[in-house]
């Protein structure tokens, strides 16, 4: 009895670590289960597919000469315009007045000029006969030479003051369609200011918002197939007409025209399309764009620790993306596992399982 009551201590002091040892295992979090893949550079002959929208290859912003208020504009967006058809009229009043005026002046000086000229005619006459002294004719030559600079000047100032009441009319300078308006009914207009823009009939293109990596990328002069977005059977064939010359300052891409070849009417202007670009083949690392996660507003992915199974987010640099796929430019090297499922679950240094590991 005595040998029992000694050892009773002792166990319980076992039975207690044991406890503690229990309620560490029960508090140790279980790895997180995760689906990865093992970086391995492929030969790769991507479409690269971008959306954007139909243009028009040329448009022209309408305005007025001169100022005023705009008094009619019948046409709005989404209307087909032909050549020379009244788009917009000021009020004509104040230049009908002005040009009433030049035409005033013009009927003064002119019959100044008669006048003029019929004492020029008198005073030739009388000097061809001795009867008036050669200063008298002098002066009246000189009248007449004034009084005909009276009425150029005077014809001038009407001819421009009907030029500015033709003015007030705005007129379409070619067939198109209306696709913008700058100004309403009612409204005061500053000379040269937008008061509708024609897109003109000529041609289409398809606009697209390109990463400057892929226009280093793509190949010179290349092939591009357009296509509906609500329908993809209507499709056209295009090449890059334009660059812009300086990316956009929000999302650091490049707007590239594509000049389209018998653009079908269905592309009508502003409609959504896919373009695609076939590049050519060569060595990259890609990665499911599942893998693709942010750190510090840049993109990164979850890398991990081959022996001890932890994980820490890395940023990359991308080349190019589509829905599915994520080219890498920098940032991986072959042979480093990278998570593709669960990304926003995890922290830095959380231990991880892996599942369905793909090389």
């Amino acid at each position: 009895m005595a040998r029992f009551r000694r050892g009773t201590p002792m166990l319980a002091v076992v039975i207690a670590l044991m406890g503690c040892q229990k309620e560490k295992a029960a508090e140790a979090p279980a790895p997180r289960p995760v689906r990865t893949v093992t970086v391995a550079p492929q030969e790769t002959a991507e479409a690269v597919v971008l959306t954007g929208h139909i243009a028009a290859e040329n448009e022209a912003s309408l305005g007025f000469r001169i100022g005023g208020r705009l008094i009619e504009r019948p046409v709005n967006v989404g209307d087909h315009v032909d050549a020379a058809q009244v788009v917009a009229k000021l009020d004509p009043q104040d230049e009908v007045n002005a040009l009433r005026s030049a035409q005033a002046a013009l009927a003064s000086a002119r019959a100044r000029l008669t006048e003029a000229r019929d004492a020029f005619e008198r005073q030739r006459l009388l000097l061809a006969n001795g009867h008036t002294p050669r200063a008298q004719f002098d002066r009246a030559q000189q009248e007449l030479r004034t009084a005909q600079a009276n009425v150029d000047d005077a014809e001038a100032r009407q001819q421009n003051q009907a030029l500015r009441v033709s003015w007030t009319v705005l007129q379409a300078d070619a067939p198109g369609t209306v696709s913008a308006r700058g100004a309403e009914p009612g409204e005061v207009v500053q000379p040269g200011q937008m008061v509708v823009r024609i897109a003109r009939k000529e041609g289409r293109d398809a606009v697209f918002d390109v990463p400057g990596a892929l226009l280093r990328e793509a190949p010179a002069n290349p092939v591009i197939t357009v296509r509906l977005s609500d329908d993809a059977s209507v499709t056209s064939e295009g090449r890059v007409r334009e660059v812009a010359a300086q990316a956009d300052p929000a999302t650091r891409t490049f707007e590239v025209k594509v000049g389209l070849t018998d653009a079908p009417e269905a592309m009508r202007l502003g409609s959504t399309v896919t373009g695609t670009l076939h590049l050519d083949p060569e060595s990259a690392i890609s990665i499911p764009a599942s893998a693709l996660t942010d750190l510090n507003n840049q993109p990164a992915v979850w890398v991990v620790d081959p022996v001890k199974l932890t994980v820490s987010l890395r940023n990359i640099e991308t080349l190019r993306f589509d829905p599915a796929t994520v080219v890498v430019a920098h940032g991986l090297d072959t042979g480093e596992i990278v998570v593709t499922a669960g990304v926003h679950a995890l922290h830095p240094g959380q231990t991880v399982r892996l599942l369905g590991h793909a090389s």
